[in-house]
């Protein structure tokens, strides 16, 4: 009798989630009663699963070799799967954090925006990056704080120290930005200019709320910053903005104006306002 010559195909996660939505699909085509049947079954047989399961491990945990085996083993992307299907394992930090961007996501994307997890350094610290219009914009630091920030210390309490990554700003953001956060907590926004009246690429110096504070206009955003150097306070009216770099006239400090970023120590930054731009206002709001 001849060999088997055949090479066995490599069972992936992936092919067997192909596999179930295939049949899922062929499922939804039945009529009401059938679906009912079907659904029932899968569930028994979840269920006995399940139980099973939740005893073997209950039995292993008895064993501390084989506990060891066992964690060593979850790490298989099908185990885990199956583990976390039936609620046998909690999900990784990772995964949590995920979860609590994916609720801010249809928030960030009607504003033309989005959110990425960029890593995870267990137990305490995750760093994201903000893309597209909220990435450098005038309100992206409201949004970091209370809508991103929020949502991962809410689901991951665990997280202290939420870094947030460089990202690529927009071009086209409109002109009418309001952090899709701003609405949801009570800040006092003042007005400091309209909108068509500040020059592009120039600083702007005015008085709100009794303090001093710089505007400039980048493009379709506004940026704004406590008019005083970070590094001994001094003003920076007669500072230079050139090619994005504004640089302070007293001790030649340098930061990114889109950022409020300092280049020359880059421990330090720009004291910066939320900005919201409505109806060609300019409206500042101190933090």
């Amino acid at each position: 009798m001849a060999g088997n010559n055949s090479v066995t195909a490599e069972v992936t996660l992936e092919k067997l989630l192909k596999d179930i939505e295939s049949l899922e699909s062929i499922i939804a085509g039945w009529d009401e009663h059938e679906r009912i049947t079907i659904t029932a079954l899968k569930r028994a047989i979840d269920d006995l699963n399940k139980e099973a399961m939740a005893r073997l491990i209950r039995g292993l945990k008895k064993s501390p070799e084989a506990m060891a085996a066992l964690k060593e083993v979850i790490g298989d992307e099908i185990v885990y799967s199956v583990l976390r299907h039936h609620e046998l394992v909690k999900p990784s930090l990772q995964e949590r954090i995920e979860q609590a961007l994916d609720s801010v996501r249809p928030m960030l994307q009607g504003h033309g925006g989005n959110v990425e997890l960029v890593s995870v350094e267990p137990p305490s610290k995750a760093t994201v990056r903000l893309i597209g219009a909220c990435s450098g914009c005038p309100a992206s630091e409201l949004t970091l704080s209370e809508g991103v920030e929020k949502a991962i210390k809410e689901q991951c309490p665990e997280i202290t120290e939420i870094i947030k990554a460089k990202g690529i700003c927009t071009t086209d953001t409109p002109v009418n930005f309001v952090s899709p956060f701003a609405r949801g907590i009570e800040k006092n926004w003042i007005f400091a200019a309209n909108f068509d009246e500040l020059p592009e690429n120039e600083l702007v110096v005015r008085e709100v709320g009794g303090q001093s504070v710089i505007l400039a206009k980048l493009e379709n955003n506004v940026v704004c910053y406590q008019n005083a150097c970070a590094h001994l306070g001094m003003p920076l009216d007669m500072s230079e903005l050139k090619d994005g770099v504004l640089t302070c006239s007293y001790h030649a400090f340098e930061y990114l104006i889109k950022s409020g970023e300092c280049l020359t120590v880059p421990e330090v930054q720009l004291q910066t306002h939320a900005v919201r731009v409505i109806a060609n206002k300019v409206e500042v709001s101190l933090s």
